[in-house]
């Protein structure tokens, strides 16, 4: 017997199932923030991604052709053996005696055991002001993203073969076609409708969480922040999207193996108040045993579970608890 309850629920799984069936054979017709709301129906846009939304098609081709950077990539250190230019740029200039074997500015990566309320720590602005734009799927598929393809790219966006710019969009396309590690799963996402796939079939759900580190106040480029608080989030399975220097928005996103997610309240020195995304990873036996997680922390793949901060441009996808 159908109660009036059930009948309701078949209505909006019809419902919802008709709306997909929608988005897929049309989500060309339609903006990333509408495939976003209907394909993740409980999870809220973060506010790093809605201001990089355009309004328009007219937002989009009046754009300004240009590579755009952040302040850190520090998502990809576990994948390659540390350069020196990388050491160098978090060594301080003037150790002290004291810190002769470590004299380290800031150690972006560190041991689960450190997140602990009161701890202080000297840490650099967690806001990583990548600004590239979301563009819609339709038209990021109409440009070509492949090493093979790097004139074609460069021809687009009318960058000189031999300037930074054009060093970048080699060097990010390539990182998009590096294998995965094992028991890894990775895709560069080019466009949100992408991310949000991508997100669905990492979590083997759409009912999920997003969330993103959060900077209230302005802030100096490396202070002392104490910490406030710790939240375990999750336990297990989630994505995080690392964004990469390019033309417009492109997302490193993987998961894959075991990892905890803590969101973590500090506030700086100068009143900078900060709700900071951490990911710690359980197990590192299969990172690089040269990167840069064991060279500023002295450690070995395998070591105990390793954390880092993302700065607030990077989203992670959760399972929703609820």
């Amino acid at each position: 017997m159908i109660t009036k309850t059930n009948s309701m629920k078949l209505q909006l799984l019809y419902s919802t199932i008709f709306l997909l069936n929608f988005i897929a054979s049309t989500h060309g017709a339609i903006s990333p923030e509408v495939y976003w709301k209907i394909k993740l129906p409980n999870a809220q846009i973060p506010k790093v991604i809605k201001d990089l939304l355009p309004q328009t098609d007219d937002d989009i081709l009046g754009t300004t052709k240009k590579v755009y950077y952040g302040l850190h990539q520090h998502g990809a250190w576990i994948f390659h053996a540390a350069t020196d230019d990388e050491i160098r740029e978090i060594k301080t200039e003037n150790p002290s005696q004291s810190d002769h074997q470590d004299n380290f500015l800031y150690k972006p990566y560190f041991f689960e055991k450190e997140l602990v309320k009161g701890k202080v720590i000297n840490f650099p602005s967690l806001k990583n002001k990548n600004e590239a734009p979301f563009w819609p799927r339709k038209f990021v598929e109409s440009i070509p993203f492949s090493s093979k393809k790097i004139p074609q790219i460069l021809n687009y966006f009318s960058i000189n073969n031999n300037s930074k710019d054009a060093k970048t969009i080699e060097e990010t396309v390539k990182v998009c076609e590096e294998p995965a590690m094992k028991g890894e799963k990775r895709k560069c996402a080019t466009s949100l409708e992408s991310m949000v796939d991508f997100g669905i079939f990492m979590l083997g759900t759409n009912n999920v969480k997003v969330v993103t580190t959060e900077v209230q106040g302005e802030n100096q480029m490396v202070q002392k922040y104490t910490i406030k608080e710790v939240e375990l989030m999750a336990d297990g399975l989630n994505m995080i999207c690392h964004k990469l220097n390019y033309a417009y928005a492109v997302h490193f996103c993987h998961g894959g193996g075991g990892t905890k997610t803590y969101m973590v309240s500090m506030i700086g020195v100068d009143g900078t108040k900060v709700k900071a995304v951490s990911i710690c990873h359980k197990d590192t036996s299969l990172w690089n045993p040269k990167g840069l997680p064991f060279v500023v922390l002295n450690a070995k793949p395998g070591a105990p579970s390793i954390c880092h901060y993302l700065q607030d441009d990077q989203i992670v996808f959760l399972p929703s608890v609820s």
